[in-house]
């Protein structure tokens, strides 16, 4: 594709939303068409930032790449060569992008200022943005970030991304994630970041309207952050509170009570959970009790039993019987299986799997796991199945 290289608008204007160019060039490809122009609007996928998608003419823009200096667009349907078409950039997409590209940096600025942490890792997400650092952030640590990044968007600073002269470049300190040669454009915030960037960004701190941290997690030797900026981090806070408006609603508590609510209600199921457990337990008991003793096989059938009560239950009837088989399910959605016995089990539990497209095993003494088939089937099997 032999094509000068594209003259690109948005470097000069991050803000425009549409201009004309021409198509030079277009070619099929598996998933539409690739166009090439003069110049362009369109930002390319890269840095951490995903490619802007819009319109050329009645063509839709479903992807950007940059290659040899061109920006290929991948359009769904092919444009003439030679014609003038119109661009129109999708806005509201295109600014959350500025947006989060800019509050990363603001977040990222202050991290390397405050923590001597870089920024390793960068992605904007479809639900949130990612910053992985090379090292550890605690929960506060990134509240105090977090803070300080939310003053610089209240001071509304101006922006300045620039690609200075090679004599001035060597006398800034600027952050990058590898060494850059030719040249290198340099995005500013003052007093908060200094970095070397190909991306766009919003013209004044302001305009990114709110940064929130929404998680820290370790991630390979350092941290993963997750963030959400501007309307996302106000669409994620409306959110958040009618979950838990709905919950103290639920709870009978304040907003602000609600987790001694929770934590409360927590308290009270376990106890109700040991309840039932021993309750469980002095019904097992009794049941193989009423087994008579020296009982060849026995099999049970037992509703919403879990796998650690099938163990239990199932052992308590092995000491009655020479063999004790336990089950718990529906023919429809299959059965939860423990087997135990005086002799080696496992046998009858690797026969019991084939009969039954089961999967499972053990010990000699006790084998578990899950098959398919009818309840009647089953028992039959169990109780007369030589093994």
């Amino acid at each position: 594709m032999e094509t000068m290289p594209t003259q690109r608008l948005y470097y000069e204007d991050a803000y425009l939303q549409q201009f004309t160019a021409v198509v030079t060039s277009c070619e099929a490809q598996k998933d539409g068409y690739v166009v090439t122009l003069d110049r362009t609007a369109f930002y390319p996928e890269g840095g951490g930032q995903p490619a802007d998608h819009g319109t050329l003419g009645d063509a839709k823009v479903l992807d950007v790449q940059e290659k040899d200096g061109n920006l290929l667009h991948t359009t769904d349907h092919p444009l003439a060569v030679g014609t003038s078409v119109e661009g129109k950039i999708d806005w509201p997409r295109r600014f959350l992008f500025m947006q989060q590209h800019t509050g990363e940096h603001i977040v990222s600025g202050i991290t390397h200022r405050l923590f001597h942490l870089d920024n390793v890792g960068f992605h904007m997400g479809a639900q949130a943005v990612t910053v992985d650092f090379n090292g550890e952030l605690s929960a506060e640590q990134m509240a105090q970030v977090e803070r300080l990044a939310n003053q610089a968007i209240y001071e509304n600073l101006p922006i300045l991304a620039e690609c200075p002269p090679k004599e001035k470049l060597a006398q800034i300190d600027y952050r990058s994630k590898k060494e850059l040669t030719g040249e290198v454009r340099i995005v500013t915030v003052p007093g908060y970041d200094c970095c070397a960037c190909c991306g766009l960004h919003t013209a004044h701190t302001g305009e990114v309207g709110a940064i929130k941290v929404l998680s820290v997690q370790r991630y390979k030797g350092g941290v993963r952050v997750t963030l959400q900026f501007g309307s996302r981090a106000i669409q994620d806070y409306d959110e958040k509170l009618k979950s838990v408006t709905a919950i103290s609603v639920l709870l009978s508590a304040k907003p602000e009570e609600v987790v001694d609510a929770v934590e409360r209600l927590l308290a009270e199921r376990d106890g109700l959970r040991q309840q039932v457990y021993q309750l469980q337990q002095e019904i097992f008991t009794q049941k193989a009790a009423a087994v008579p003793e020296g009982q060849e096989r026995v099999c049970f059938f037992e509703e919403g039993l879990s796998p650690d009560s099938l163990r239990h239950f199932c052992l308590a009837l092995a000491e009655r019987a020479g063999l004790a088989a336990v089950f718990s399910g529906s023919d429809a959605e299959g059965w939860k299986y423990a087997v135990a016995g005086q002799e080696d089990v496992r046998p009858l539990g690797k026969a019991l799997n084939q009969a039954f497209a089961g999967r499972g095993g053990g010990k000699a003494a006790l084998v578990q796991g899950s098959v398919q088939g009818t309840r009647e089937a089953i028992e039959s099997f169990v109780l007369h199945t030589a093994i």
